[in-house]
């Protein structure tokens, strides 16, 4: 019985780690928070998603604090996420790929740092993107698209 038990919790620990992948250390830990790829800087100018993506132009290549809603994350790596706020959906990238994310923090809220960028995404890519979601459903289209490159991502614990 206790080899049963044994094995059992051995099994539920490799798929618990199986499911949670950490490729980046946090640059800044609180009781509450873990902040990954820089320190958050708090001079930045809070714009709410929806006013970002609803004037877009107003924003390109300036640095902007977004508090938003995680709604998936890269499952490979960790490497994006796509973040909305009712109907408004964005990707989130990585500054040269520079730091990863937990990949389990879907449906947190979170604080980013980052520039929004205009950039042509190929069928190819939106078919890898989507595919590294894991999910059914295309999240991101072919064709012109904004994207946040962040800096920093404060995420809570």
């Amino acid at each position: 019985m206790r080899r049963i038990t044994l094995l059992a919790l051995l099994a539920f620990s490799a798929l618990t780690y199986a499911q949670t992948l950490r490729l980046s250390e946090p640059v800044a830990t609180t009781s509450t928070t873990e902040t990954f790829g820089a320190v958050i800087d708090e001079t930045v100018t809070d714009v709410a998603l929806a006013q970002l993506l609803e004037a877009p132009t107003d924003y390109l290549g300036e640095p902007v604090k977004v508090n938003t809603r995680i709604s998936k994350v890269c499952q490979k790596k960790g490497c994006f996420f796509i973040a909305q706020q009712e109907e408004h959906v964005i990707r989130v990238s990585f500054r040269d790929y520079g730091f990863f994310v937990p990949t389990d923090i879907s449906g947190k809220q979170v604080t980013l740092v980052g520039e929004l960028i205009k950039q042509q995404i190929s069928e190819a890519q939106a078919d890898h993107i989507n595919s590294d979601l894991a999910g059914t459903e295309a999240v991101i289209t072919a064709g012109v698209q904004y994207e946040l490159v962040a800096d920093a991502v404060r995420v809570p614990k």
